[in-house]
């Protein structure tokens, strides 16, 4: 692995060496992300690379008790098993994800041939409504912390920028949000955040973070 490692030239490399750092930070590697200079859809250079330098990934990251995957389908290369104490996500940044994870599936649901689903600010905060897991809209400044976490972790790319938070907002939900959360899982933990909401309310529990 070091020899192959050093036949490369000084691109590959570094080419390599971020490509490890993405993956052991954000855990995804894309194959295709929104481009905000085109307004399209882009080809992701680094996973491009990493997909053809699986086997040296496979051995590099087993050292360490990683493994790492390609899905095909969902064009998406990821990594289990690293144990590392991650950011911890506000309450709001979780229930998005949630919410997500469910509204892709219904979007999913009604499509075929995409990997990608879309939903507006406005919907994902009337999710929240619906299933009554807030008291009230959060802050502006609630949303773009939780956004900017879920856009870090490449869950999502909101198309019209995190300066333009109405409720017209475009938000592209990347297909990595299967991989984080199984339907199943969402929709019950989504029902345990609208059971525990309800117990604040009568004062006797709390899920403030």
């Amino acid at each position: 692995m070091l020899e192959q490692y050093q036949e490369w030239n000084t691109i590959e490399q570094e080419t390599m060496q971020e490509v490890i750092r993405r993956l052991l930070s954000q855990t995804f590697l894309l194959d295709r992300k929104y481009d905000k200079k085109s307004g399209r859809m882009a080809s992701d250079r680094e996973y491009e690379f990493c997909a053809d330098h699986m086997a040296f990934l496979t051995e590099y990251f087993a050292v360490a008790g990683i493994t790492i995957h390609q899905n095909y389908e969902l064009g998406i290369i990821y990594i289990q098993g690293a144990e590392k104490q991650g950011e911890r996500l506000t309450k709001l940044t979780t229930l998005y994800l949630l919410l997500l994870k469910l509204i892709y599936d219904e979007k999913m649901a009604a499509v075929s041939g995409s990997t990608q689903a879309f939903t507006t600010v406005g919907e994902l905060n009337g999710k929240l409504g619906e299933f009554r897991l807030v008291r009230g809209l959060p802050s502006i400044t609630e949303q773009k912390r939780a956004f900017a976490a879920l856009k870090k972790y490449q869950m999502v790319d909101l198309l019209d920028g995190l300066e333009e938070m109405g409720e017209a907002c475009r938000i592209l939900i990347y297909p990595s949000v299967n991989l984080a959360l199984l339907r199943e899982d969402a929709a019950e933990l989504v029902h345990t955040f609208e059971e525990t909401e309800e117990e604040s309310e009568d004062g006797t529990a709390d899920t403030g973070l």
